[in-house]
């Protein structure tokens, strides 16, 4: 069974540029999880998707990585730590970089 989540946003001082980490900025986060299927209606049963939202909030904005390689990496590592999934992909994006609508990594843990 795969879960999504899009779009989530969340803030950061993520950057190569000094400059770029003095700053909050918006990063979103897309989060892909395969999980098994649960066995009855009740959210015990499955994984939180508030939990999956709270893992890549808490990595964006307590940390301050150099890379979006870096921080979809820890943003991955987050989720397939502590929560019961098989696998996990998350693609972060940062927006309104000044030569493109945006640049993004994606990063895929068993």
């Amino acid at each position: 069974m795969i879960v999504e989540l899009q779009g989530i946003e969340a803030v950061g001082r993520h950057g190569v540029d000094d400059d770029e980490r003095r700053e909050t900025q918006a990063f979103l986060f897309d989060v892909t999880v395969e999980i098994d299927e649960p066995k009855e209606d009740s959210i015990e049963a499955t994984v939180d998707y508030r939990a999956l939202r709270d893992a890549v909030t808490a990595v964006c904005e307590n940390e301050s990585y150099r890379l979006l390689e870096t921080l979809a990496a820890a943003a991955a590592d987050a989720i397939a730590s502590s929560l019961p999934v098989r696998t996990v992909r998350v693609r972060v994006r940062k927006p309104g970089i000044f030569w493109a609508e945006w640049s993004a990594v994606t990063v895929e843990r068993p």
